[in-house]
């Protein structure tokens, strides 16, 4: 096997290349970078600028579809978590989808991973253009579309602890602005504002206007469209597992988090926000978070939170940059990518991975010019990335049943155990084929929906091809042989 390819193992078995010693990536990520990384990928760009939509499309029912969009991620997390603890060796979800599946699964789950964030990445461009359009009226969209992949290029270049710097400091600034919110809303809800409209501010307007399903099912059912874009990225500390301090320790603390972050950043800030401004007449077309601050006088605190919200895109799209250059590191590493994109920098860093992802953002450039307005390319373009999400959180459980069966002992010596491990895998499973469901009710969502096997047409294609080599060769073996020494020692042991 040449250099560049390091296939993980959990057996005791050889591994293919065992030989050869490949580049590591630097465990430069302290556990405030992790545990800022986590809270900066649950509060997405989907939150502050895709809220409005969700509100108008499910009323109040938005509450519990956030809630119970948390609650599923929890466990998908959570499977996560237990299967990068099994073996510190693996670098990312791709390594053990990978291992626990076959070579193809890591092909498939590594490459979708990097077209999701791309995608994302072009959707926080879209989302930037359009807030820099707003704080500098008649800016070229073009400006902002071929500056920022620049910029976080810059940022990410130096090392992986600068990006951690840099996303630690993103994430601080979106928690200080939803909490900010959160304590305006409660005081207006207190001093009993009322709008230049004559409407109150009360907990009641939550429910006053046609109850909490105000549209009925269907209204609820469409409200998960934009929402579940809101959590694409929650997933991002399985990504820097490889680069991560004292992983057994940090990983934990960043899932167990999440019900406390969705709770309050989530389910908080849209409360206070439909208190203050009765659901109707919240515009679906802009953030409801500068609309508050907006209406409570603080002008120039709708001007702040309008940098907010593009710095919030920008920490979407600089987590998207770091994810994929690690993720095509890891898909060359085991010959399913260009061996120059394995190749770190004298200071660790996959550069030409960088490089190689960066030039993809540029297509924001493309639907900024082709599309209506901002927030439909943006609709567009999340609703995608959410296909492509869905199916790398399924290979995640679907992986996690693989081990689960494969390696029961690995199971019961985990000190991070997956909650309702037996069922709640085939309960999120089914939950993600009701979200594809809900993508398919209206037009500018269902466009997803054609796209996505698309690009798995593409994807197998490029695999028939890639499997042949003899590298791919004797990586299935080597996995096949791995599944027949398990399988014998299971036997033995019953």
């Amino acid at each position: 096997m040449p250099e560049s390819a390091s296939p993980v193992q959990v057996s005791a078995a050889p591994a293919v290349g065992d030989q050869h010693q490949s580049p590591h990536l630097s465990r430069s990520l302290s556990n405030r970078h992790i545990q800022l990384l986590a809270i900066g990928g649950a509060i997405g760009t989907g939150l502050f600028m895709g809220s409005g939509k969700t509100i108008s499309l499910a009323g109040p029912s938005v509450i519990f579809v956030y809630m119970i969009i948390g609650f599923m991620l929890f466990f998908v997390m959570r499977a996560m978590g237990e299967l990068l603890l099994s073996n510190l060796e693996y670098k990312s979800f791709s390594d053990f989808a990978g291992d626990l599946l076959g070579p193809w699964a890591g092909f498939f789950t590594g490459w979708s991973y990097w077209f999701f964030w791309v995608v994302t990445g072009v959707a926080d461009i879209v989302a930037i253009a359009g807030y820099v359009d707003i704080l500098a009226p008649g800016t070229p969209l073009w400006i902002p579309a071929l500056a920022t992949p620049v910029v976080l290029l810059l940022l990410n270049l130096p090392t992986v602890k600068a990006f951690g710097e840099a996303e630690f400091w993103f994430a601080i600034i979106k928690v200080v602005a939803i909490l900010a919110l959160i304590v305006t809303g409660i005081v207006m809800i207190a001093t009993r504002f009322q709008s230049p409209g004559g409407q109150v501010a009360d907990l009641a307007n939550i429910w006053n206007d046609g109850g909490m399903f105000p549209h009925g099912l269907f209204g609820f059912i469409l409200g998960f469209q934009i929402a579940i874009f809101a959590f694409a990225g929650i997933e991002l500390v399985g990504t820097a597992a490889a680069e991560t301090k004292d992983p057994e320790k940090t990983l934990p603390r960043a899932v167990n988090s999440i019900p406390l972050r969705v709770l309050l950043f989530y389910v908080g800030a849209l409360t206070v926000i439909m208190a203050v401004n009765p659901w109707r007449t919240i515009d679906a077309a802009n953030s409801p978070f500068i609309g508050m601050f907006t209406l409570a006088g603080l002008g120039i605190a709708a001007v702040v939170v309008n940098l907010v919200v593009l710095t919030s895109a920008a920490s979407s799209a600089n987590s998207g940059i770091y994810s994929t250059s690690r993720m095509v590191y890891g898909l060359a590493q085991d010959g399913n990518a260009p061996t120059s994109f394995g190749r770190l920098s004298s200071r660790k860093v996959p550069q030409n991975a960088l490089l190689f992802s960066c030039i993809f953002l540029l297509a924001g450039l493309i639907l900024l010019y082709s599309g209506d307005s901002v927030i439909g390319a943006f609709t567009i373009v999340t609703s995608v990335a959410s296909v492509l999400t869905m199916f790398v959180w399924s290979m995640i459980l679907i992986s996690y049943l693989a081990f689960r069966r494969r390696r029961p002992e690995l199971h019961e010596a985990s000190s991070f155990r997956m909650p309702g491990s037996s069922f709640m895998p085939y309960v999120v499973l089914a939950f993600f084929l009701f979200m594809l469901v809900a993508l398919a009710q209206a037009e500018d969502t269902r466009l997803a929906l054609f796209v996505a096997p698309v690009w798995f047409i593409l994807l197998g294609a490029a695999w028939s091809l890639n499997r042949r080599t003899p590298l791919q060769q004797a990586r299935i073996e080597e996995h096949r042989a791995l599944v027949r020494s398990e399988q014998a020692a299971r036997t033995a042991r019953a």
